[in-house]
């Protein structure tokens, strides 16, 4: 019989100590792309846990620590973000973000502090075979993040066996994880899309060709066309995100406009089609206005799935840390770009941890990480990993 393996458990001082520097990641937040100070915090933040090789500059800005037993084993990668939001934020008293129109509103500096606790057990207790990378992803916000790093030629250092990641969810009960196998995210991209006619004195509006009426018809029609179904197989939906006519004066009829818009289904598979059915509106509506246009693809997430061995094993860490469980039946309808690594050879899942219904949602001004789940999702790592090398 396997001997139960067990790590160490963070004390109260490291508790404290890691809650101070997620503030102080907080405060000083870096969009997709731009993350080279945090990773600079993080490196620095890695080398009192002594990993036997850190990597930097992975995909951009992303950090890797590896920390190897020396002897054979699995090699299992956790994965936290590093970036933040380009939104203006209206909590965090006493760490507000010092960087005006940016903040980390989804929990990355959370889950960076979590992955950095998960450093300081290793660094007093190695793993009994295998190795482990912890990888601090940048641009996830975007969806380039994981790709990069994956399509980095250092990534072939630490292509993992097993990949895990969690996130922090406003909606779940206070400390409980909401874990299935099978889809955890839906697929999804950002759609721009150009008009263009004519500009005119706004006297005279029939001299040129507004894009106005093409503009206000679009909206309605790429709304419309999503599937208007439940959340489930064949699932879609598309929401107008952002539009913008012309210049701000009354002199003028406009001649351009821009609409964007967010394209979303359950499977890779079905976004092909809602992709044609929007391209065929646009197509359509310019036509009939007499406009010009065009299109182009941006924030391109692939469907996140859990591997059924992975969901188990992340499953037995929550069971052995004492984290209540919650079956996750559907996705989300929010994006991740964690599904990349088990696209690329790993068996990989991804856990929900609750941060409380009470708690403001991700991606709103008055969020802020719930510093309560640090300790959490220590443990729930750490046990999930014991799991993983008990296995072998």
């Amino acid at each position: 019989m396997t001997n139960r393996l067990s790590f160490p458990l963070p004390t109260e001082d490291d508790i404290r100590e890691l809650t101070a520097f997620r503030h102080e990641l907080h405060r000083h937040p870096e969009l997709s792309g731009e993350e080279k100070e945090t990773a600079r915090r993080v490196c620095d933040m890695l080398q009192s846990s002594a990993p036997d090789k850190i990597l930097s500059g992975l995909g951009g800005h992303g950090v890797a620590a590896v920390y190897d037993s020396g002897k054979p084993g699995p090699s299992v990668l956790f994965r936290s973000e590093i970036d933040a939001l380009p939104i203006q934020e209206l909590a965090a008293d006493g760490h507000r973000s010092t960087v005006p129109g940016k903040a980390h509103l989804c929990g990355h500096d959370g889950h960076t502090t979590i992955l950095l606790g998960l450093a300081r057990i290793l660094s007093r207790a190695r793993p009994t075979s295998g190795r482990v990378i912890l990888m601090f992803q940048p641009a996830e916000e975007n969806g380039a993040g994981a790709a990069a790093v994956i399509a980095d030629p250092l990534y072939g250092e630490i292509k993992p066996d097993w990949a895990f990641s969690l996130h922090n969810i406003p909606e779940i009960a206070f400390g409980v994880g909401r874990l299935g196998a099978g889809p955890a995210n839906c697929a999804s991209r950002g759609m721009e899309i150009r008009l263009t006619g004519s500009t005119a004195h706004a006297s005279r509006p029939s001299d040129g060709r507004s894009p106005m009426k093409a503009m206000s018809e679009l909206m309605l029609a790429l709304e419309a066309c999503g599937s208007g179904t439940p959340l489930g197989l064949g699932f879609s939906m598309v929401t107008v995100t952002h539009a913008s006519m012309g210049a701000p004066t009354f002199g003028v009829a406009p001649g351009e406009a821009k609409v964007f818009a967010t394209l979303r289904t359950t499977a890779d598979e079905d976004m092909d089609g809602l992709t044609a059915k929007a391209e065929t509106l646009v197509l359509d509506i310019a036509s009939r206005h007499g406009l010009a246009h065009a299109w182009n693809y941006s924030e391109i997430f692939l469907a996140c799935a859990n591997h059924r061995e992975a969901t188990d094993l992340l499953l037995a860490g929550m069971e052995r840390a004492g984290v209540k469980h919650e079956v996750q039946a559907l996705p989300l309808l929010g994006s991740e770009d964690f599904g990349r690594f088990g696209l690329s050879g790993a068996k990989s899942a991804m856990v929900f941890l609750g941060s409380g219904p009470d708690w403001p949602q991700v991606h709103t001004p008055q969020y802020d990480f719930r510093d309560e789940l640090i300790p959490i999702g220590i443990r729930l790592f750490l046990e999930t990993l014991a799991a993983c090398l008990e296995r072998g």
